[in-house]
């Protein structure tokens, strides 16, 4: 007769367990297009894969509808890529003994790693997040205080010709939450959600067109030392779509700032007299004093620039001018001995909130194989796979265990997202 065995559901339980709180510590990653990456990797994909990024069109008027002389439009295909990142692992070990007398219930401990997955996966995300943006809204150093100042991202994404087709989001650093509470009433409750920090976090469901949320894992960055944070671009940059289409990005060669001035990754960047368009109209864009909007972009990758303070700047957003229009993202092409800004102070640490549509942001995991017939793979609704992994040291009398996530982000599209700060 078969003696007594509970082995074979243990590890399920405890992936459930764990996949429980994963689940309930996830905010910004739960408002992205998952889907995207879900089951997009396998041995024969590699570390990245690309998806094909939507074309546009221009139109042509003419009174008898001969199109002859008329420019065509250029079908023009570009790659957005998804990159896996690194594991994000918990592991541990433990005495047999203390298991026996001093650990009692495990599943109090391991829901806790699940957690800690989900926050350092959270915080490296939002740090992706807001690295790849190219709105903005309001002015660098400025807190947001009031909730018009909120609404106003949602106008600069309608002013930019974001498409209302998926869900927009805004997202606050809890202390400016703090700051908005005593105008916070009448506002609106939260859905009940599948994320119980989703459901915490969520202000609003409906405010100037976006789901209103706090989280505390945004990312944040700090300014070079050095007073001038003005200089000029000193070459013509790439300003083609063609450029641009497979990346995103746009390298800006600048000169004649502070020396030495380290440029951190999140910074905004203008260019004096470039101005950004509607990416649906191609027109200018206006604000509510009635001026055209200048064209921002966000540095991808911090930069030492030179004792000349010139060096190269990569940034997110670019911009496009062609003589067909298609693709233009400003009213006219920056030129070598434009004035170059970065926003902000020097030396001065900056969280931005941060904006978007569901759409311009995509995470997923790569399969995870199995190291032996005692792990078990657990799986969120959007397709986020955990490894649960169980084993021993015999020789040690220690018990093992480990908690794997195997992540994947890419950026859909820049345009679609921006960084949230106030109006002087």
């Amino acid at each position: 007769m078969a003696g007594n065995n509970f082995e074979s559901n243990y590890n399920t339980k405890i992936a459930e367990k764990v996949l429980d709180s994963f689940e309930s510590a996830r905010v910004l990653s739960k408002n992205v297009n998952t889907q995207k990456l879900t089951n997009a990797f396998s041995p024969k994909s590699g570390t990245t894969i690309d998806f094909k990024r939507p074309t546009d069109y221009r139109s042509v008027r003419t009174a008898d509808g001969d199109v002859t002389l008329e420019t065509k439009s250029e079908i023009v295909v570009g790659n957005a890529q998804g990159v896996v990142q690194d594991y994000v692992t918990v592991f541990a070990d433990y005495d047999e003994v203390d298991e026996a007398l001093k650990m009692g219930d495990l599943s109090d401990f391991f829901p806790k790693m699940g957690q800690r997955i989900a926050t350092d996966l959270e915080v490296d995300f939002a740090i992706f997040m807001m690295k790849n943006c190219a709105l903005l809204s309001g002015s660098p150093g400025n807190q947001v205080s009031t909730w018009k100042e909120v609404a106003r991202a949602g106008a600069v994404m309608k002013g930019a010709g974001i498409p209302k087709d998926a869900p927009w989001y805004y997202t606050m650093n809890p202390y400016v939450q703090a700051d908005l509470a005593d105008i916070q009433r009448g506002l609106g409750t939260a859905p009940d959600l599948v994320s119980e920090a989703h459901r915490n976090a969520t202000l609003s469901d409906n405010f100037g067109g976006m789901k209103v949320m706090t989280s505390e894992t945004l990312g944040s960055f700090t300014t070079g030392a050095g007073a001038d944070r003005a200089g000029t671009l000193s070459a013509n940059p790439v300003v083609t779509y063609v450029g641009a289409k497979d990346t995103m990005t746009q390298v800006l060669a600048v000169t004649a700032f502070q020396a030495n001035l380290v440029v951190a990754a999140g910074e905004v960047i203008t260019i004096a007299g470039r101005n950004r368009l509607n990416l649906s109209t191609r027109k200018p864009v206006v604000d509510e004093t009635g001026s055209q909007v200048l064209w921002t972009g966000i540095v991808t990758a911090p930069v030492t620039l030179s004792g000349a303070g010139a060096g190269n700047l990569v940034v997110t957003g670019p911009a496009i001018f062609e003589a067909n229009g298609q693709y233009d993202t400003v009213d006219s092409a920056p030129v070598s001995g434009d004035v170059v800004t970065l926003g902000g102070s020097a030396a001065t640490l900056y969280q931005p909130n941060l904006f978007w549509h569901r759409d311009a942001f995509s995470i997923g995991s790569v399969d995870i194989k199995k190291l032996s017939s005692v792990d078990t793979l657990a799986e969120t609704a959007d397709g986020l796979q955990l490894r649960v992994s169980r084993g021993s040291d015999f020789l040690g009398n220690k018990n093992k265990v480990r908690f794997d996530l195997h992540p994947a982000y890419a950026v859909l599209n820049p345009f679609y997202a921006g960084h949230g700060y106030g109006t002087a």
